[in-house]
């Protein structure tokens, strides 16, 4: 492809994914489309904003003209650009059914307009929604249990309405929890951190008991990019990292790694409908040639050295509620 759109490329995910394709794809014209909302960070572009092939253009999904404009120079599509934090998903669902299905919609219409041959959609494994044992796969049932979860789940349904109404060829991966630089601190990993460097207690949610498949973010952005190469159309893609994790020991961890201890886990109250447990079957990226690269421990390591190295980057982002637990 000569072209790539990326859109909420100024996020966690996002901004690692241009980083590597940039990398990769000397000669792809990339534009990254971002609102620059709270956890859209410009700085997490600094070392390739001026790369000769990249493009950066500030604007909101949502707004059909910003996205047209945009996706009339692409070859490819692919759709980052969401809300992804489930407390404030409870706290306030409208930001969230606004951007990851008004704007996934308003995304779609432009990409079929221009023909866009290849679409992928960034889901989420929450879409499954908790998994008492076993693995589930990409033809599972929808069953979400957090607005934000709901959220993704119908712009799930919505690529898969226009697949079957228009024949428009789309894929869609659902990756599991990634971790790693560059990530808003709301989310428990960079959380935990960043409190232990300030000398505070990590918040662990009732009694860690809940657990996550874990993915360095580089592993998850290397499978995202075989799939927008290799993967068929019209067919959806779970990402898995094998790191099956209780958080509770994920706690422990990340205080072993920093020299601390047990008493740096305070217990809170649980979130409302917090899912028990995630796990997908991600044997078909799996022979795409995917194999993650990072152990749970290498990925930590790696992580906190980054936020150890780069107060600049996370102090100023520390300044509400979901952030100052």
């Amino acid at each position: 492809m000569k072209s790539l759109l990326v859109t909420g490329g100024c996020g966690f995910i996002g901004s690692h994914f241009i980083r590597r394709y940039l990398a990769n794809h000397p000669d792809c014209r990339l534009q990254n489309l971002d609102k620059l909302t709270y956890s859209g960070n410009l700085q997490n572009t600094q070392d390739f904003k001026d790369h000769k092939n990249y493009q950066f253009a500030e604007g909101d999904v949502c707004d059909s003209k910003k996205v047209e404009s945009v996706v009339s120079k692409a070859d490819a599509i692919v759709h980052f650009a969401a809300e992804t934090h489930v407390d404030r998903s409870i706290e306030s669902a409208g930001d969230f059914i606004a951007t990851n299905v008004e704007g996934t919609r308003v995304l779609l219409d432009a990409a079929r307009k221009h023909q866009i041959k290849r679409f992928l959609h960034i889901s989420t494994d929450e879409v499954y929604g908790s998994v008492p044992e076993g693995s589930v796969t990409e033809d599972a049932p929808l069953k979400p249990n957090s607005p934000y979860a709901a959220s993704k789940a119908a712009a799930d349904l919505l690529i898969r309405s226009y697949r079957e109404t228009y024949g428009y060829p789309i894929m869609i991966a659902r990756s599991t929890n990634n971790y790693g630089p560059y990530q808003y601190p709301e989310k428990v990993i960079p959380l935990f951190i960043t409190n232990l460097l300030e000398n505070k207690k990590m918040p662990l949610y009732s009694r860690g008991e809940n657990r996550r498949d874990w993915i360095f973010v580089e592993d998850n952005v290397r499978a995202l990019e075989l799939i927008l190469e290799r993967g068929e159309e019209g067919r959806i893609y779970n990402v898995g990292g094998g790191n099956d994790t209780a958080n509770i020991d994920l706690a422990r961890l990340i205080a072993r790694l920093m020299g601390s201890d047990e008493k740096s886990i305070q217990n809170v109250a649980d979130r409302p409908g917090h899912d028990l447990r995630y796990s997908v079957d991600w044997s078909r990226v799996r022979a795409l040639g995917f194999q993650p690269q990072t152990s749970l421990e290498d990925g930590l390591h790696k992580t906190i050295e980054w936020y150890r190295s780069h107060p600049a980057w996370w102090q100023p982002l520390k300044k509400d509620k979901f952030t100052l637990k």
